[in-house]
């Protein structure tokens, strides 16, 4: 027993790892919950049950948040609501990123829950790894901090500029062709498989080949990526604790997604959000100057500036698009 105390005790990345341990499996247990139990058979998943399983995980989220108000002080407390927020709002751009790839794809919507659900997984590591290994080089460099700060500001003018009329082409993405070049994939859905066995070769032996299901999979792993390289150093910019930084991530992904079937549908009601968002990333990168050079800005500013600009951009964007709703 004083072995088992004696290794949770033990500092990992600013906290024990016995609330490392402790979160990973909470999330271990609600995804076990999703597949296990609430999502066992193959279904169209309704906008109305998606949005259920939105409530339910930011419900967790907010919960979560104020444990860390209470336990660990209130500025890490507004940083881990800070930095949730930013991730839910940027997140929303891979929404519909993934929307395209599962109806390049020609995914039927009741095996999309399965893509989804799997490429969480990979998320938990990936974003683990970059959020260790940033957090890692700013404590011991911290004018790396500025180099995402600049990048927060370039990226936040980009978006701005960005032309909502470009569309993404999918038959000429040229990792899509690696994959189909490198990979044997069979073109037919079986099921919600992502490995079948057909003949293969001149002697027709047996041979595992992807569906389309691990195609799609393998792509939204890799534009999560992408999209990380935005989003990390976005919330190490509000703050460099690893465990605030991570948590918020994690539960900002799991809201998300698990409300992918009722806002893919209307993300176009959202259009001008990256106006808004935009702003948020130039003010996050402006404020990291401004606290290096001048002075601290507090975090609970942080959070209203970025609840006031978000709010803002929500229903600029709602009042923008209805008349196209109701087209």
């Amino acid at each position: 027993m004083d072995l088992l105390h004696s290794f949770l005790s033990v500092d990992f990345l600013g906290q024990t790892r016995g609330l490392w341990l402790g979160f990973l499996l909470i999330v271990v247990t609600l995804l076990s919950i999703d597949l296990g139990v609430l999502n066992k058979k193959d279904e169209v998943i309704s906008a109305k049950k998606s949005m259920g399983y939105a409530a339910g995980y930011m419900t967790l989220a907010t919960f979560f948040g104020l444990w860390v108000w209470n336990t660990q002080g209130a500025d890490n407390g507004a940083a881990y609501f800070t930095a949730y927020i930013i991730e839910l709002v940027l997140s929303m751009d891979n929404l519909f990123v993934m929307s395209v790839i599962l109806s390049f794809f020609a995914i039927p919507r009741k095996y999309q829950h399965r893509v989804l659900f799997w490429g969480i997984i990979g998320v938990l590591v990936m974003r683990g790894i970059m959020i260790g290994v940033g957090a890692s080089i700013i404590h011991s460099f911290s004018w790396v901090l500025l180099i995402f700060a600049v990048l927060l500001i370039i990226t936040g003018i980009k978006m701005l500029m960005h032309n909502d009329d470009e569309k993404m082409d999918l038959d000429k993405n040229p990792l899509i062709k690696f994959l189909q070049k490198h990979m044997r994939t069979t073109k037919e859905i079986d099921g919600h498989k992502f490995f079948v066995k057909r003949p293969h070769g001149d002697d027709h032996k047996m041979a595992l080949f992807a569906t389309p299901l691990f195609v799609a999979l393998i792509c939204i792993e890799l534009m999560d990526l992408l999209f990380a390289l935005d989003s990390v150093p976005a919330v190490l910019a509000i703050t460099t604790n690893t465990f605030i930084v991570y948590t918020s991530n994690i539960f900002a992904i799991l809201g998300l997604r698990s409300m992918y079937f009722a806002l893919a549908a209307v993300v176009e009601r959202f259009k001008y959000m990256k106006y808004a968002l935009s702003i948020v990333l130039i003010f996050i990168g402006g404020k990291v100057f401004y606290s290096h050079y001048i002075g601290k800005i507090e975090p609970f500013v942080s959070l209203g500036v970025t609840l006031i600009i978000l709010t803002g951009g929500i229903v600029f964007s709602l009042l923008r698009t209805q008349d196209a709703d109701k087209a």
